[in-house]
């Protein structure tokens, strides 16, 4: 394998809070769908929703398929990540109030935080996981299984897994052509180690980095953990891995034509050895998109298990953003894409719910093994423990973001808060006020969760929230 040494850098972790709490039984919902907005009106709402994310943000939530979460006028994370199906309203001002974190750390991989830091314990404790280089974990067998594809169809593909996730907002926004003043940037949306560092909201961060490179490295693959503020259910979380690819061409040998045909042929090509597929019309269609570091930008979609699914995004590389790696366009091109490793993962493996990534239970790590993606191993569930179930009704001030309350929320409850749905909005005709209540459903993974044990944490949100959000309970 080309690339650097596999180095783990060294992260020194305080333990997160982890909170041990306990459900009253009840019926468990049926596993999400794991596929996008793939059709209808919740495909338009999806695509009007993106911004600049990445084309890794679409479904699961943690890919290209990819969150989507921003508006489409305005540009969205890179090239790879999860799909969310709501739209987040753009705010005007910078930056948007997020939820107060614990006392920051001296450094985080060698950058000092400054008042700007908003990055829980909980979050931090997922640096240094590398999950991808553990070729017995799902996430790990999938990242090799992708290599194979590439290193099979380009001999010179180069691979690159253990760069930090801290980067500047230069290389995760400014590069990629994310505008100064989008929503993306705000410490709602992103975890900043301070005004200049945060922790990667995607793998196209580090795309410049690479292209600048060229002819060295002229195609590439960049996976690794990203961070992102999101909402809480078994689909999204707030890290999660991607996965984007690049191949450069002499722009006076290959027409743009040429680059987009190339493209689309080896991502079906990628799709049909991950999904056991013949490529198609019947399997496979291609819908255009629009990413801000792409033009033109498409998905690729295949039909898979009854149904049409989003499998990744991608597109011909924006000149500017060429530009920004110091490459002229008149003289080599190329092509981008992105997927998130969780969504696909969990549709070839059968994992219900995102949270099992990240767990340290036998039960789960033994079903796996490096043979897991010929074999076509299937999760087999372990016992699921009964929820409790906790609503916080509140009248909420103009400037309140729902992502600060599952950050809070997952800050009290870590793992064992499974998910918060939106059940009740409403703005009272004569005083404007606006009122949410949401439903919070705590479930462990490992053991039954007492009322007791639960209420003492639910408390603990509610004092916060009214404290730091400003919220008033009802």
């Amino acid at each position: 394998k080309t690339g650097p040494a596999r180095v783990a850098p060294a992260v020194a972790m305080s333990s997160a809070f982890v909170v041990s709490l306990s459900l009253s039984a009840s019926s468990a919902p049926p596993p999400p769908q794991l596929r996008g907005a793939a059709g209808g009106s919740a495909r338009g709402s999806a695509r009007a929703a993106r911004g600049s994310r990445g084309f890794g943000a679409m479904a699961l939530g943690a890919g290209l398929v990819t969150l989507r979460r921003f508006a489409r006028s305005l540009p969205r994370r890179a090239l790879a990540g999860h799909t969310a199906t709501r739209t987040v309203p753009k705010v005007p001002g910078l930056p948007r109030k997020a939820a107060t974190v614990l006392a920051p750390p001296e450094e985080i991989l060698g950058i000092k935080p400054d008042a700007k830091y908003n990055v829980p314990a909980g979050v931090r404790e997922k640096l240094g996981k590398n999950l991808l280089l553990n070729e017995k974990h799902p996430l790990g067998i999938l990242w090799k299984t992708v290599q194979d594809y590439f290193a099979e169809q380009d001999p010179n593909c180069k691979f690159f897994d253990t760069e930090k996730p801290v980067v500047s907002t230069v290389e995760c926004f400014d590069k990629l052509r994310v505008p100064p003043d989008h929503v993306s940037r705000s410490p709602s949306d992103t975890y900043y180690v301070n005004a200049d560092y945060v922790l990667r909201t995607h793998t196209s961060a580090h795309q410049c980095q690479f292209l600048s490179q060229y002819p060295e490295i002229s195609s590439f693959l960049c996976a690794g953990d990203v961070y992102r503020r999101d909402e809480i259910d078994a689909s999204h979380y707030p890290a999660f891995h991607q996965c984007e690819g690049v191949r450069l061409f002499d722009a006076q040998k290959v027409s743009k034509e040429e680059v987009m045909e190339d493209l689309k042929k080896t991502l079906e090509g990628l799709a049909a050895h991950l999904f056991n597929l013949k490529t198609g019309e019947d399997t496979m269609r291609w819908l255009d998109e629009y990413f801000p570091f792409t033009e033109p930008s498409v998905e690729l979609e295949i039909f898979y298990n009854e149904d049409w699914m989003e499998v990744l995004g991608c597109g011909v590389i924006h000149h500017d953003v060429l530009r920004n790696a110091g490459l002229d366009p008149e003289k080599v091109h190329g092509w981008a894409f992105g997927l998130g490793l969780e969504r696909l993962a969990m549709v070839l493996f059968g994992i219900p719910d995102i949270r099992l990534f990240w767990s340290d239970d036998e039960r789960f790590a033994q079903q796996f093994t490096e043979q897991s993606f010929t074999e076509k191993t299937k999760f087999k569930p372990f016992s699921k423990y009964p929820p409790v179930l906790k609503d916080i009704s509140m009248w909420i001030p103009e400037e309140f973001v729902d992502n600060d309350l599952f950050e809070m929320i997952r800050d009290e409850g870590g793992d064992q808060v499974e998910k918060v749905d939106l059940l009740d909005e409403f703005t009272h005709p004569k005083t404007g006020r606006t009122s949410k209540m949401f439903r919070v459903t705590w479930r462990d993974m490992s053991r039954t969760l007492t009322n007791e044990e639960v209420n003492a944490k639910h408390e603990k949100v509610l004092e916060r929230v009214v404290e730091e959000l400003k919220v008033e309970l009802r």
